[in-house]
């Protein structure tokens, strides 16, 4: 008899202020089910709820893939009919856009494959730091899937139409040389040198003023919306909370004091 292989599962971990989540199935890539689709929505709504996590790092876990897209193994079982289609669209789109309007900075550590489902998390990130060897695709057309509104507008905000076509129309893969100058990711970083730095890169932002992060984010979000969708008048409160706060006064005297602030949120 063939082993069975390990079924697939979402892992977490908080290290001071940096949340981390984790697809964990490399047996298969960390190709995601349906249960840990589903499990990863409750992971990011503790992270979200939790006033010591700052930044949400998300990973896979193995050192080959980041996430390698959907479990195709279990399609029979979880896209069989339309009503199970619809049932997994709407929890990936909900993964998908909780990740892209998170109140706290994301991270994407790219480390192998990146593909399908796992580049769509990607692009809801707010940032992407990849390893020399991360390879990148969208083989939805070579699956015969299709891709709405939400998803097709992620991509163009985030490299524009000419490349969100290119890797759709042909669902080709490319590597990291190819997917800095895109801008799909952030930098491009040895095997070894990944972990470390986002792990300090995460801990940097977590050690600014969450005010003025949370403001820039939600901000961002506003941006992005159609013009006639904009909250104006939340934008300038997000701002005038951040010239409110005892972390403006902190921020102001740690300058002058020639010390690192100490900001509490507040």
């Amino acid at each position: 008899m063939d082993p069975i292989e390990p079924a697939g599962k979402m892992s977490s971990r908080k290290d001071g202020r940096v949340g981390t989540l984790i697809f964990d199935n490399p047996a298969r890539h960390n190709a995601v089910s349906l249960e840990m689709w589903e499990a990863a929505a409750r992971i990011l709504q503790d992270f979200a709820a939790d006033d010591e996590v700052r930044v949400v790092v998300l990973t896979g876990a193995g050192g080959k893939a980041f996430v390698s897209g959907a479990d195709i193994s279990k399609f029979e079982d979880e896209r069989r009919t339309r009503e199970a289609v619809l049932r997994y669209n709407a929890t990936t789109e909900g993964v998908y856009s909780t990740i892209a309007r998170f109140p706290k900075p994301t991270i994407a550590q790219i480390q192998g494959y990146c593909i399908g489902g796992g580049l769509n998390l990607a692009v809801c990130c707010d940032l992407r730091f990849c390893s020399t060897g991360s390879r990148f695709a969208l083989p939805a057309a070579k699956l015969g899937l299709g891709y709405g509104y939400a998803g097709l507008k992620r991509y163009i905000d985030t490299i524009g139409p000419s490349y969100t076509k290119d890797i759709f129309f042909s669902g080709r893969q490319f590597g990291a040389d190819e997917a800095t100058p895109m801008g799909l990711v952030n930098r491009v970083l040895t095997e070894a040198e990944l972990a470390p730095f986002v792990k300090e890169y995460a801990e940097g932002i977590a050690a600014n003023a969450p005010l003025t992060i949370t403001a820039l984010k939600q901000i961002a979000v506003e941006v992005l919306k159609p013009e006639t969708e904009r909250d104006l008048a939340r934008m300038a409160d997000l701002v005038a909370r951040c010239f409110a706060s005892e972390d403006y006064v902190e921020g102001r005297r740690a300058f002058l004091e020639k010390r690192k602030p100490v900001f509490t949120g507040k």
